[in-house]
Order: C-alpha cells, then sequence, then structure tokens
C-alpha cells in the first residue's frame, strides 16, 4: 500500500499553528494574538483558509475566527466546558446518543482548523472518541437499536480520517439493513478543499447508504473557488449538501453578510440549513449575538431570500428531543 502523504495531508502538515506567524503573513502585528487564550486552545489553519483573508485588515472576518484573542479569558458563569449535553448523553461504546433516530461517532478528536467559538474546544475527546476497542460494542448497539437509522459521523472532523478508515465504517454500517443514510459533520471541505479527492468521491459513492454531507461555514468570503469546485464535485456525484451557520458577533451579525452567505453557499450547491444560536462554550462569550437581534436578522432574512435560503434558525439545548427553533 502506498503510505506517501497525499497532497491534503501535506497541506494539513503545513498548516499556521503558530500566531505569529499567520500575523506575518497577513502584514498584522503580532500583538494581536493573546498567548494565554492561545496556551489554553491552540491556533491551527490551513494556508487555503488564510488565503481567503484580507491581508492587513485585523477585523477581517475570517481571521476573527481563528485567532486566539483575550477576551477568550472572560468566562461567565453560564459558559460551561460541556454546554449542550454531549456527556450526558454519551454511552460507553462511544456513542452520543441524543436524539432517537439517530446516533453520533465522535470520530476523531482532531480537525484541520480551530475555530475560537467551537463548542466542543473543551471536550474529553481522549475518553470518547472511536477507537478499535469501543467500534464492537457501538456497532452492536447500533444494530440492537433498530429505531436508529441515520448515523453522524462528527469530531474533531470525520474526514480527517483516512479514505481506507471512512470506507471501513461505512461498510460496517451498511451491513446494518436499518441503517439508511450517513451524515457527516465537516468543515473540510470549506477549509482544505483538497481533502475533496476522486477516491474519496468514490468510496462515497460505492455505498449504498444515502450520504449527507453537512458543511460549516460561516462567511461568503470562506467560499473560494477551489472551496466552489470541490463542494460541486460532491454534489455531481448525487451526495446531498447541507450547510450549518453559526451567529457570530462581528463576523456575520448582519443582513449583508448573511444574505451574501445563503446565495454563495447555493452557487456551491450547499442548501443553507441551520444558522445556530452560539452555543456557551468556555472561552466564547465574546461570539455571542443575543436572541433578540437573532430573530430580528432572521426575520429580514426571510424577506429578502427565497425561502429555500433560509437556514433555520435554532439552538440546542441539552436534554431536548430535538434543535430548538428560535423563529
Amino acid at each position: 500500500m502506498n503510505s506517501t502523504p497525499s497532497s491534503w495531508q501535506q497541506e494539513l502538515r503545513l498548516a499556521f499553528t503558530s500566531p505569529a506567524d499567520l500575523l506575518n503573513y497577513l502584514n498584522l502585528s503580532n500583538d494581536l494574538s493573546d498567548s494565554q487564550a492561545e496556551s489554553i486552545f491552540s491556533l491551527r489553519v490551513p494556508l487555503a483558509y488564510a488565503k481567503n483573508m484580507e491581508k492587513a485588515n485585523r477585523h477581517d472576518p475570517l481571521l476573527l475566527q481563528v485567532l486566539p484573542l483575550a477576551e477568550e479569558l472572560n468566562n461567565p458563569v453560564d459558559y460551561l466546558d460541556d454546554p449542550v449535553g454531549d456527556l450526558s448523553a454519551l454511552k460507553d461504546n462511544g456513542l452520543i446518543h441524543k436524539y432517537q433516530d439517530r446516533v453520533l461517532f465522535i470520530t476523531t478528536g482532531a480537525c484541520a482548523i480551530n475555530c475560537r467559538f467551537c463548542f466542543r474546544r473543551n471536550f474529553p475527546y481522549g475518553d470518547s472518541q472511536l477507537n478499535s476497542q469501543n467500534e464492537v460494542l457501538a456497532f452492536e448497539y447500533i444494530a440492537d437499536n433498530p429505531q436508529i437509522n441515520e448515523v453522524i459521523f462528527s469530531g474533531g472532523d470525520p474526514l480527517l480520517l483516512s479514505d481506507q478508515r471512512i470506507q471501513h465504517l461505512l461498510q460496517k454500517l451498511a451491513n446494518i439493513s436499518h441503517i439508511k443514510r450517513v451524515r457527516f459533520h465537516t468543515r473540510l471541505p470549506i477549509v482544505l478543499p483538497s481533502r475533496i479527492t476522486r477516491e474519496l468521491i468514490n468510496i462515497l459513492q460505492n455505498t449504498p447508504l444515502a450520504i449527507i454531507i453537512v458543511t460549516h461555514c460561516n462567511h461568503a468570503n470562506e467560499l473560494s473557488v477551489d472551496v466552489n469546485n470541490a463542494c460541486l464535485k460532491l454534489k455531481q456525484s448525487n451526495i446531498t449538501l447541507l450547510n450549518q451557520s453559526v451567529l457570530l458577533k462581528n463576523i456575520n451579525d448582519n443582513i449583508t453578510a448573511l444574505s451574501q452567505l445563503s446565495e454563495q453557499l447555493f452557487s456551491c450547491g450547499i442548501l443553507p440549513y441551520y444558522l445556530h444560536s452560539l452555543d456557551k462554550a468556555k472561552g466564547t462569550s465574546h461570539f455571542d449575538v443575543d436572541q433578540k437581534k437573532a430573530i430580528q436578522l432572521h426575520q429580514l432574512l426571510q424577506k429578502r431570500l427565497s425561502g429555500y435560503l433560509v437556514p433555520k434558525l435554532v439552538k440546542e439545548e441539552p436534554g431536548k428531543a430535538s434543535k430548538t427553533l428560535l423563529f
């Protein structure tokens, strides 16, 4: 078997991991980043994503999603390590089973990019991610629960798994008769579009399971030509593409940014799906947009855009049987 790293793996290894290097690349002062915040949650940014940032703009909406800032050290009491109740729904086999007909695999703790607003930035991945020890128990659990018809691959980012690992997991699920769909929750088509290779697409096409890829994009500037090409390859391969965004203060909390995002997503073959209210994880309070403003923005979106371009405005509440619609 060829062990030579692929293009996307090489790109991943060359990602920015130093705030100073990223800021130098963007012609910005090194003192914009906070070292204590970076020590708590490290920086990681692929060059493919950094290329979409405006140089010399300290307020660039993509930069603000990834740069460690001193505001992360402010932790109001209602900001938690586990803001969405993942741990209470975590089974001994590593599955998260919150909702009746679907389960979620924490496939890996790794990401191609470290988003500062991540709701799992404090998640104990070492104890919970899918591995050879709990894999057998996880598939037995799914097989023994016929009400489950959909499996979600999450993380971290499931597309950081090797092609062989993804193919193995899909084959195992295809052998369980009541599993109909597999959903990948991933940022890679947006931040590392070279990951969408012909080999990966072949694997996704050659399973009897319906494949849904839910991208995570928050701003139209993230949707480069390379991202567009990668997503259209998936779309042309009959893979369903949806997008989840997070409403983020000073990044996309205005009608122009949200409208442009929906329009550009659709141009890439992606249907806007959810617009999330911020999950209140420790270190993320400076991103929060109050619910009243969120609802006003959503109302404006409904007036401006066709219905299929308007994502559902939601929040996740621990213990609830589904996402909570805010409007």
